[in-house]
């Protein structure tokens, strides 16, 4: 299985649970995050503006309504203006609530690719290290179909944040 048709099923997989909800943007619109959400019913697609502070902030608010938002970032670079929400919240909440608050939000980090064409250096960083030393909670590297699989069907069962990075110049190998 391609390492993008696996994302896709795991889509379709966490799609399952009623209380999913996509958020970002370019989801709804545009590629549907790089065509991964082709096959999610649209109702279930929230676009956003490109303002990802607000995204995080809306994923941590819908979680704690009840929702189980995977929430997309079409690359690391752009995951930087979101480090307030979460690192001093998302990450933080159920400690400081005592266990009171749970946050099931899944982050899709996408590290951008360099073909076929090189988008430059503020489109294809990796900060997969640096979100494992900020986070308490887990920083999954999927490099492969099977990591796909197993990270989108270990993120189903988690009651907490969890953070899959996925790698965009990966998507048409095995």
């Amino acid at each position: 299985m391609k390492y993008k048709d696996a994302i896709k099923q795991s889509m379709k997989d966490l799609a399952q649970d009623k209380r999913t909800i996509f958020l970002g943007y370019n989801i709804l619109y545009g590629s549907r995050a790089y065509g991964t959400l082709t096959d999610i019913p649209r109702e279930m697609c929230h676009e956003t503006p490109v303002a990802e502070n607000l995204m995080a902030g809306l994923a941590i608010g819908m979680s704690l309504a009840g929702y189980r938002p995977v929430l997309f970032y079409e690359r690391h670079d752009f995951i930087l203006n979101a480090l307030d929400s979460i690192v001093n919240h998302l990450d933080k909440i159920e400690s400081m609530s005592k266990g009171q608050f749970k946050t099931p939000v899944i982050i899709r980090a996408t590290v951008g690719a360099r073909e076929p064409l090189d988008p430059g250096a503020q489109h294809t960083q990796d900060f997969t290290k640096a979100f494992r030393e900020l986070l308490t909670f887990p920083v999954l590297d999927l490099t492969n179909s099977a990591e796909v699989i197993d990270g989108y069907n270990k993120a189903k069962t988690m009651n907490s944040p969890i953070m899959l990075v996925e790698r965009r110049d990966l998507y048409e190998t095995e």
